[in-house]
């Protein structure tokens, strides 16, 4: 039987947000001679978006959950 999608929280939308704007900003010197390397390099206003999207999510996230009250 199938499971539910459960849908990602914040905190982890900000990871992947983040891991994906280093993997396109630090992707064209690993692809140097291939023909991704354009690509990849022609999308650098993309990663840098993503990094900071990443990062807004995951303080949001952080400042959230430190003013909430404890049990």
């Amino acid at each position: 039987m199938a499971q539910p999608k459960r849908q990602l929280r914040t905190l982890e939308r900000g990871i992947l947000c983040l891991v994906i704007g280093a993997a396109v900003l630090l992707g064209p010197r690993f692809l140097q001679g291939t023909r991704w390397f354009e690509m990849v390099a022609g999308a650098y206003l993309v990663g840098w978006f993503a990094l900071v999207l990443g990062a807004v999510l995951v303080v949001g996230e952080l400042i959230k959950r430190a003013r909430q009250p404890r049990p």
